[in-house]
């Protein structure tokens, strides 16, 4: 256990030199599991992914129709509010980025954010610039594997950081839902679950924005 705490706090310590562990933060080799309320049951056959509001047309996927969407791999770290980070995870699934730039989400010039609407009425809000970064994804994988149920299976939003880019912005990751069943693009910014709960809205890392 404690030659296993020493590599812990090595690995720690180099991540730090190397920039990418932001102020508040500690290494985790684990992946937690943190969340509000149940995990809800996923059925194939019923499920179905909404995207709506500032679009020129809604769209409904069912869960065959999403698996055949563009997919995209993404390695890169993530921060909980909750002070642990895990770096260089692994991530597989649909990128709003490439939805957009291949025309199959075509939005209205109107459009500046966007609620993520998960199972039980739980929302996450991004603005829509973040949404359109190479770090945010609708994963449906997690190191090579399909999610757990704990962690979002079958989808769920993620936003990170990708070492090196310094033009990307890195909110916690609190700001991509789980048990993800559609975006909503809308004109005003709306309040999620846990910015309503008094967590920081901007919710950036690097600040450390933990609450309002």
């Amino acid at each position: 256990m404690f030659d296993r705490f020493l590599n812990r706090k090595a690995e720690e310590d180099k991540i730090r030199q190397e920039g990418r562990l932001p102020p508040g933060q500690a290494l985790t080799q684990k992946f937690p599991v943190l969340h509000y309320g149940q995990v809800p049951t996923f059925n194939a056959a019923t499920w179905d992914f909404r995207i709506w509001g500032e679009v020129e047309e809604e769209i409904t996927w069912n869960w065959a129709e999403f698996e055949r969407l563009p997919r995209a791999k993404i390695q890169m770290d993530i921060h909980c509010v909750t002070r642990w980070s895990k770096f260089d995870t692994l991530w597989e699934g649909v990128s709003v980025k490439t939805l957009v730039e291949e025309g199959l989400i075509k939005l209205k010039p109107a459009a500046k954010f966007v609620i993520q609407h998960a199972e039980y009425g739980y929302t996450a809000n991004l603005p829509l610039e973040i949404v359109l970064q190479d770090t945010f994804l609708l994963a449906t994988h997690f190191d090579g594997e399909p999610l757990s149920p704990d962690h979002g299976y079958p989808l769920r939003g993620v936003i990170g950081h990708i070492p090196g880019r310094a033009d990307l912005q890195t909110p916690y990751f609190w700001k991509g839902a789980k048990w993800l069943r559609g975006l909503e693009f809308r004109t005003q910014d709306q309040l999620g679950f846990w910015e309503r709960a008094g967590y920081h809205n901007d919710a950036d890392v690097w600040r450390e924005e933990r609450f309002r």
